[in-house]
């Protein structure tokens, strides 16, 4: 049977941060179809999209919007269904516009080979609880997810626990674990000049004011004397490569794994360490006093301490904050937060769930690098 793919691009509009992110996502979502393309694996490529993109498209790709579709407004579940439907999909893979940025042709084959040899349906996985690009066969088993889910995070896990549908997870690496999210990962790409040609142009457009505390909190993995902290929805096995590829030593807090495939977030019952912490004590102290007797930089993901909190912000407000600029915020608990982590005499990085994976690997290879380089060891 043949095997398509579907990368789905849209739902980014808004402020200056925002129409960053969309050109970003326009070029990585090209970079990935192409990759795919390339690849030889995929019979057809798909473009699923709110409105066609700025850049050319590659020629064999082929661009749907969801008004062409006739699923407007767009629902994620209905929207791949009926993508199936439409095009007569026996098998398929599909990923956010996001979800790929550091997949090459080799990735993609491996993703399709997956699927071969399975006795019954299979689904293949980034991540097993919360994924953010899967292969499915037969197509017809998405239909099992009903009603039609609202995002693919929790897509895989669903038809492993509720349908006995088989769940192979793909080996966790920088590029399968990576994910474009928020200012603070198209940081982390340009610093380390990485992604596809079409995301590296469209990155060395943008200037970021988070580049200069990433840079500082970075160099600490390479200082035996550092101490960083991790805090947020941190896996094992960031866990342990930091514990195998980095010269500090770090200070872990992992909470509230799987928060978005659990609906905890949505729900606010999350609770997050941190979170208490800051509402006992303020951010100003959190983050000017006691954070300093921690470590000596700090990568966090804030969203679960937000929940924690009751702070729902705005994907604007997110943004905001995750690229360091307290004065773009507009919620005034966030605002003061981000503030005081602006301020922390150790550099804070805040971000999702990207930054303490993915981006960590990233970071950690480019502060090496670049001792190296300025060693002579380059």
């Amino acid at each position: 049977m043949s095997l398509d793919l579907a990368i789905l691009l849209g739902g980014m509009d808004g402020g200056p941060l925002e129409q960053a992110m969309r050109r970003a996502l326009e070029a990585a979502a090209l970079d990935a179809a192409e990759a795919a393309q390339d690849s030889g694996a995929y019979a057809r490529v798909f473009l699923l999209v709110d409105r066609p993109p700025a850049l050319p498209v590659p020629d064999g790709i082929t661009i749907e919007t969801d008004a062409e579709a006739g699923v407007t407004p767009f629902q994620y579940g209905a929207r791949l269904r009926e993508w199936v439907r439409r095009h007569r999909v026996e098998r398929f893979a599909t990923a956010g516009a996001g979800s790929a940025p550091l997949l090459d042709a080799g990735d993609w084959r491996a993703l399709a080979r997956a699927l071969d040899g399975a006795p019954g349906p299979r689904c293949v996985a980034n991540n097993r609880f919360s994924a953010d690009l899967y292969a499915l066969a037969p197509a017809s088993a998405f239909a099992l997810v009903d009603p039609p889910p609202q995002a693919d995070n929790a897509v895989p896990r669903t038809l492993w626990d509720r349908h006995g549908v088989e769940l192979l997870e793909l080996r966790r690496t920088p590029a399968t674990q990576f994910n474009l999210d928020t200012p603070n990962d198209l940081a982390a790409l340009a610093l380390a000049g990485l992604g596809g040609p079409r995301l590296r142009a469209a990155l060395r457009a943008e200037a970021s004011a988070a580049a200069g505390t990433l840079e500082r909190a970075a160099a600490c993995f390479t200082e035996r004397t550092a101490e960083v902290l991790v805090a947020g929805r941190v896996s094992s096995a960031t866990w342990n490569y930091l514990e195998r590829e980095s010269a500090c030593r770090i200070r872990l807090l992992a909470e509230e794994r799987g928060m978005q495939s659990a609906g905890t977030d949505a729900d606010g019952t999350a609770r997050s360490i941190l979170g208490a912490l800051i509402a006992e004590s303020g951010p100003e102290r959190v983050f000017g006093t006691l954070l300093p007797e921690w470590c000596d930089a700090a990568f966090i993901d804030i969203r679960p301490a937000l929940v924690h909190l009751g702070i729902r912000p705005g994907r604007a407000d997110r943004f905001a904050a995750d690229a360091g600029r307290p004065e773009a915020v507009s919620d005034p608990r966030l605002r003061a937060l981000v503030a005081a982590a602006a301020v922390s005499p150790v550099p804070v990085v805040l971000g999702g769930h990207s930054l303490v994976g993915g981006v960590l690997h990233i970071l950690n290879q480019w502060a090496w690098d670049a001792k190296d380089a300025r060693e002579g060891r380059a």
